[in-house]
């Protein structure tokens, strides 16, 4: 079975540590900020109000991902990877700030079969 989002080991270690801080009760967010489109904010539940328009797509390492509804339309058709580059977000709420990286999203485009596997999952 495909899933609609991934994560590479480092993202889930420093997933992990975020865990061990700061609680296990945690939320990404992919936002429509970023030029390039691909910031990944984490944050504790309750620390920043989802839209009624913020979509979730699944989990990552237990910790629930949403992207604001413009976003969701771009990247319906892909796979999130989830993966840890060198950053410093310090200046931000993003519980990664200090750590010296930022969580980034990239993509691929599903293929026409993953996609049909992946409706049929949605519609069981």
């Amino acid at each position: 079975m495909v899933d609609r989002i991934v994560a590479t080991p480092e993202a889930l270690a420093l997933l992990d540590r975020l865990k061990q801080q700061h609680g296990p009760q945690l939320m990404f967010l992919q936002v429509c900020g970023c030029c390039d489109h691909s910031s990944v904010y984490c944050y504790k539940v309750g620390e920043y109000l989802l839209a009624p328009q913020d979509v979730y797509i699944g989990d990552v390492g237990g910790v629930p991902y949403y992207q604001e509804a413009s976003q969701h339309s771009l990247c319906e058709r892909t796979q999130i990877l989830i993966r840890v580059v060198p950053g410093d977000r310090s200046g931000d709420l993003s519980l990664e700030g200090t750590e010296g990286v930022i969580f980034r999203m990239e993509s691929r485009l599903f293929s026409d079969a993953e996609l049909a596997e992946l409706h049929a999952t949605a519609a069981a």
